[in-house]
This record gives structure tokens, sequence and C-alpha cells, in this order.
């Protein structure tokens, strides 16, 4: 394949240009936040939420409970029951429904917090621009003169 010349640098352009595009960087931004929300978030959950769960289910640890699919599933734990053979893994499904939940319960009030802040802040009356004093006269005497020039009679 053979590239006129400039070729190379007509692209290179266009390239910069989808780069530095308001969008694009504000997308990169929203990923970069999003991941290290993404950390926070994980240690509410499992640091805050998931020892409370534990302690209202009495301890039950739901990432080992799963059903054997083949009589030679005898093992207790779910990774060496798989290595035996077919398991439905249902407390493993609990425990992601769980986190799951958790995390969009946790981002819900977020996003609901969010909002109501961007309420407030629409909600707020437009500060009225103060007009300078000497503004604020002059602007009495030009209503004074037009009075006075359009036939009212002087006192």
């Amino acid at each position: 394949m053979r590239f006129k010349q400039g070729a190379g640098f007509k692209l290179l352009k266009e390239f910069k240009e989808f780069a530095l595009k308001g969008n694009m960087v504000d997308l990169a931004i929203g990923i970069i936040i999003g991941a290290a929300f993404s950390g926070l978030v994980n240690s509410v959950v499992e640091d805050l939420f998931m020892p409370i769960v534990a302690t209202l289910t009495g301890g039950v640890d739901f990432t080992n409970k799963f059903f054997g699919l083949a009589e030679s599933v005898n093992a207790s734990s779910l990774a060496a029951a798989r290595e035996q053979g077919p398991v439905l893994a249902y407390g493993n499904f609990v425990t992601l429904l769980i986190n799951f939940l958790i995390v969009a319960f946790i981002l819900f009030m977020v996003v609901k917090a969010m909002n109501r802040l961007k309420r407030r802040e629409e909600e707020k009356p437009a500060e009225v621009a103060k007009v300078p004093r000497n503004e604020a006269l002059l602007e009495e005497i030009r209503d004074l003169l037009a009075k006075q020039s359009s036939g009212t009679p002087r006192v």
C-alpha cells in the first residue's frame, strides 16, 4: 500500500483532532475516576456490608454452597468440587447477587445526592448584577433629561 506524500501527516493531524476532542478527554477522565470509585465501592461492600450480612446469616459462607451434579462430587469446597465434576454453584451466585444489590444501592444513593445538589444549584436565584453608584446616578440624570426634553413644563 502506497501513501501519497503528506498523507501520513494528514492522518496524524486527524488522529490528534480526534484524541483531543473534549468528549474524548472527558471520557478518559471518567474512566479513571470510575476505576478509583470502583475500588472504593468494592471496599464498602466487602469491608462494611458483607460482615453485616455474614452476621445476619450466622456466618454462613455462601461462596462454598453448591450441588454436585455427578455422584463423584463429594468435596467440601467449591474449587475442589469443580475438579471432581460438574456442580451447580448457587452460593457463588447468591454472593454475587448480594454484592450487586449493595453496589447498585450505593450508586443509586450517590446519583440521588448528585441530583439533589444539581437541583439546589439550579434553584438558586440568579444574582442581580449590582450597578455601580456612578452609573446609577447617570441613568437617573438621563431619565430626568428625557422627561424635560419631552415637553414637560419646567418647574
